[in-house]
């Protein structure tokens, strides 16, 4: 075995692991990340395999002490029967009010963008670096319908494919205070 590959392996994955942000979107201009902490009900998203078989999902971001944020994202598993939780840390990216690089398994870190936001910051859509991610977010488990439509229409817009998009369960049954 070449005795660098080691080395040349580790250099690339730490190289890869926290990039310059690449939206698929634009990010808003005028953000008050204050505005936006507390819990968010996720309506619709694309297909990943950490949300499989999830409902009920939630995010709730929080502000720490250095500026980043810790971000608590939970779900019910059918299944299982059982909550799921995972918790990260978003750090935002200079330059950029609504842009933040969050990870939940470090040292790998994904784009966070705020890519639009309602002026009550009631509801919000979050890409990322690629069009595997994508995010309705409400601060109510229920929207209407041209709300959702909205926020596809947004998808659409910027390239998802709007066929694969999840419409997210929340049940009466699920208690979100969990």
């Amino acid at each position: 075995m070449n005795k660098w590959l080691p080395a040349f392996l580790l250099t690339l994955l730490l190289t890869a692991c926290k990039s310059q942000p690449t939206p698929v979107a634009d990010v808003v201009d005028e953000f008050d990340a204050d505005r936006y902490l507390g819990k968010w009900y996720e309506i619709a998203r694309m297909p990943h395999s950490f949300e499989e078989g999830l409902q009920g999902v939630t995010a709730e971001y929080r502000l720490n002490g250095d500026g980043t944020l810790e971000v608590t994202n939970r779900g019910f598993h059918v299944e299982n029967q059982e909550w799921q939780t995972a918790i990260g840390k978003a750090e935002p990216v200079e330059n950029m009010k609504a842009a933040y690089q969050v990870t939940f398994f470090w040292p790998f870190y994904g784009g966070y963008y705020v890519s639009w936001l309602d002026d009550n910051y009631q509801q919000a859509i979050v890409t990322s670096d690629s069009h595997e991610y994508f995010w309705f977010l409400s601060r109510t488990p229920n929207v209407s319908q041209p709300d959702l439509d909205y926020a596809l229409a947004k998808a659409n817009e910027w390239g998802y494919d709007i066929d694969q998009m999840i419409i997210v369960d929340h049940p009466a049954g699920v208690n979100h205070s969990n």
